[in-house]
């Protein structure tokens, strides 16, 4: 036996003896697991148990699905789907087709629409550069109806403007008739009773004028009174009264208001607006008559008047007017409401 062999033989044998002894704990740790399962640990190879058998039966399920064929949905189904799918696509193109043509014709009423209105432009322009003469004969009975109505109207006005002015000219003249009668009546009744009085009391008086004063001074009196009077009348003093607390008429028409308050003035002349009036202005006679006159001037807390003056409503103003002459002498602009 050589070395060689001893070699070979010795190999053999601790290969030999390497496996018995990895093989020996197998046994052994399957041994001692199920000592250990057996012992303490009876849930967890439950556990382990049931995860096992769930994939299994998660196996099983997916080789089902995988051998099993698909569904196939009955022909009848199907054709019936294929059918109403037609259907719609018809219907889809009927009402497509039923907007177009109903587009259509509205394009086509518009266009006539605008030629009309074109058209009636067009004729509107031609019948005006031709003038009302070739008008339609509407339009010509229209015209003559519209200008016999304005000739009507006018003729209306005019035969008014005349009745009125006809009715202020005999209404002044009977004003002024009746002022230059009165005058005159005043004139007479003056001259006579002058002459009478001094008929009857020259010749008592004559010898008894020493007696009773008659030169020594009373006649230069009663003289002065009356240049006073004339002079008093002419020189009216529009400041003098204002200065005067009895005549505050603000006051007195701020607690009053309703005795200013005289209605609508009506202008003697048919037609006459207002106009602001200042002193030295000269009224027409019948805008100062009687019937203009304030007869209670104290009523609105204005001063009495004297001689030829007269308080006198103008609109919403007061004047003073010298009845005599027409000069307006003082004014107060918006008296009244």
């Amino acid at each position: 036996m050589t070395i060689k062999h001893l070699l070979t033989a010795g190999s053999a044998s601790a290969l030999a003896m390497a496996m018995a002894l990895i093989a020996v704990p197998a046994p052994a740790a399957a041994a001692a697991e199920s000592q250990r399962a057996e012992r303490g640990d009876p849930d967890r190879g439950q556990a382990r148990q049931n995860r096992g058998q769930r994939q299994q039966a998660r196996q099983q399920r997916r080789s089902n699905r995988a051998t099993q064929a698909p569904r196939s949905r009955p022909q009848a189904e199907v054709r019936e789907t294929r059918a109403n799918n037609n259907q719609r696509r018809q219907t889809r193109q009927v009402r497509q087709e039923r907007r177009t043509n109903q587009a259509r014709p509205t394009r086509q009423a518009r266009e006539q629409r605008q030629v009309r209105q074109n058209r009636r432009v067009d004729n509107r322009q031609e019948r005006r550069a031709r003038g009302p003469a070739i008008a339609p004969a509407q339009a010509r009975q229209r015209a003559e109806r519209q200008r016999n109505n304005r000739a009507d109207r006018r003729q209306d006005r005019r035969v008014e403007r005349r009745v009125d002015r006809r009715q202020d000219r005999r209404a002044d003249r009977r004003q002024d008739r009746r002022q230059t009668e009165r005058r005159a009546q005043r004139r007479v009744d003056r001259n006579h009773s002058y002459r009478d009085n001094r008929n009857r009391s020259y010749r008592d008086n004559r010898r008894g004028a020493y007696r009773n004063g008659y030169r020594d001074g009373r006649r230069a009196d009663a003289r002065r009174d009356r240049r006073q009077a004339r002079r008093d009348y002419r020189r009216w003093n529009r400041n003098q009264w204002r200065n005067n607390k009895r005549y505050n008429w603000h006051n007195y028409r701020r607690y009053n208001r309703n005795i200013f308050n005289l209605g609508r003035y009506y202008s003697p002349y048919r037609g006459y607006r207002y106009s602001r009036i200042s002193v030295g202005f000269f009224l027409d006679s019948l805008f100062y008559s009687n019937r203009y006159w304030i007869n209670d001037p104290w009523t609105y807390r204005l001063p009495e008047v004297y001689g030829p003056y007269r308080w006198v409503r103008y609109y919403d103003d007061v004047l003073l007017v010298n009845i005599y002459t027409g000069e307006t002498v003082d004014v107060i602009h918006d008296f009244f409401w």
